[in-house]
């Protein structure tokens, strides 16, 4: 076949994940390549808050979330929406979720999201000092920002439950607030402090050294988009405009787009799409010096290198559509109720995350056999988790037992 690309392992994805996993393949000695439509990097590892993140195990399904699961999908400003056009197709799906939000569920879920997280910082500060990034990931914790007295409240029991599974969290009043970050405005609650919580300022450039040490230890890089995947006596075949590969083993990491491959590896998984969206401001002076959140409106305030970005909310409506410009204003709008005197955005984007019911990543050998390995579906955690993911990977295709148990994770829970 003309143009035939053969090598032992392919990874469909060239996001923090992929990324991640090639340049630990190819450290271990592994022939691999490294197949997207676009520069690596370039989908939600581009527009994240870029927060590594080893307080997050909260699955986005709690019971509290299933409570008030109604209003929180059918209001335009809520932080969680639904497109009413998507509904008829992902009602499946949030049949799954709202099982997922049950509290023995949701506790499990959390607890695997804890063995995931737990030494996230560690893992990316020596990825990043392997790759040449360290001085783009700053460790000063991150905030998440109460605004009333009433939330503060509402949230102790929330820092009580992280704090049984491992996290540090600090409370703060508003007066420490104010201390940790002078610009903000005043706060009647006061907030929760990560200090053992990372961030880059730059996710793009962070993403943009990783490939580049992927190529340098000898993966490729082969730009196309793989529609078909196919088992054959001989291995694995890939096809799609621009791609034509032969494989001994094949690992899905397109994030958001994995799911169609997934099913022709014999694997049906609950996979769909959240948008998410990010505005951001050029300023040559940090208006913060961490990634802050102020929880009930959904976003992170991120000090970027030579920029403001504001980031977040959870828009469920397929990868279809175009962006919302109603997220978009409820974004502005929330931006400048802590600083009224931006101007007008500088840019804004949108991306598609890959959204599983219980917030755990799908990760391990295909049911349909062993030579396709998942490793997609990390929600909002995809930067956080990228080390890790790729060392289990590496466990399960050099046959190690794997130093973190990821069992919750496998295909096979569905």
């Amino acid at each position: 076949m003309a143009g035939l690309i053969k090598c032992d392992i392919a990874v469909i994805g060239a996001g923090v994940i992929g990324l991640a996993i090639a340049h630990r393949l190819a450290l271990e000695g592994r022939e691999v390549v490294l197949i997207d439509p676009d520069e690596p990097g370039m989908g939600a590892s581009y527009g994240n808050a870029g927060t590594v993140a080893d307080y997050a195990m909260q699955p986005v399904g709690t019971p509290s979330v299933l409570a008030s699961l109604p209003r929180l999908l059918f209001d335009r400003n809520s932080p969680l929406a639904i497109r009413q056009a998507a509904l008829p197709a992902l009602a499946p799906w949030l049949v799954r979720f709202a099982r997922q939000c049950l509290p023995a569920a949701a506790r499990r879920n959390a607890q695997a999201l804890a063995n995931l997280v737990q030494d996230a910082q560690p893992r990316w500060t020596a990825l990043a000092d392997a790759i040449g990034g360290a001085e783009l990931l700053q460790h000063r914790g991150c905030l998440y920002l109460y605004e009333s007295a009433r939330d503060l409240r509402a949230a102790k029991a929330d820092m009580a439950f992280r704090r049984d599974l491992g996290v540090a969290v600090e409370m703060l009043g508003p007066d420490e607030i104010a201390a940790l970050e002078p610009g903000l405005p005043p706060l009647g609650g006061g907030g929760a402090f990560f200090p053992e919580a990372s961030f880059m300022v730059d996710p793009s450039a962070m993403v943009q050294l990783l490939a580049a040490a992927a190529l340098a230890e000898g993966a490729g890089l082969l730009r196309g988009a793989v529609h078909t995947l196919s088992r054959g006596l001989d291995g694995l075949r890939l096809s799609g405009p621009g791609v034509q590969v032969h494989a001994r083993r094949v690992v899905i990491a397109a994030g958001a787009h994995s799911r169609s491959l997934a099913a022709q590896a014999g694997d049906k998984i609950p996979l769909d799409t959240e948008r998410g969206y990010h505005l951001e401001w050029d300023s040559p002076t940090p208006r913060l010096s961490r990634p802050s959140c102020p929880t009930a409106r959904g976003f992170y305030l991120c000090p970027m290198r030579g920029r403001l970005r504001v980031a977040g909310t959870v828009e469920l409506g397929g990868l279809s559509a175009p962006p919302s410009p109603h997220r978009i204003a409820r974004l502005e709008a929330g931006a400048r109720a802590f600083f009224p005197d931006l101007g007008p955005p500088s840019r804004s984007w949108m991306g598609f995350r890959p959204s599983i019911p219980d917030s755990l990543p799908v990760i391990g050998g295909s049911q349909g056999g062993p030579d396709v390995v998942h490793a997609y579906g990390h929600g909002h955690i995809g930067l956080t988790l990228a080390p890790l993911t790729a060392e289990i990977v590496a466990d399960i295709f050099s046959g190690r037992e794997s130093a973190r148990d990821f069992s919750a994770c496998l295909p096979q829970r569905f």
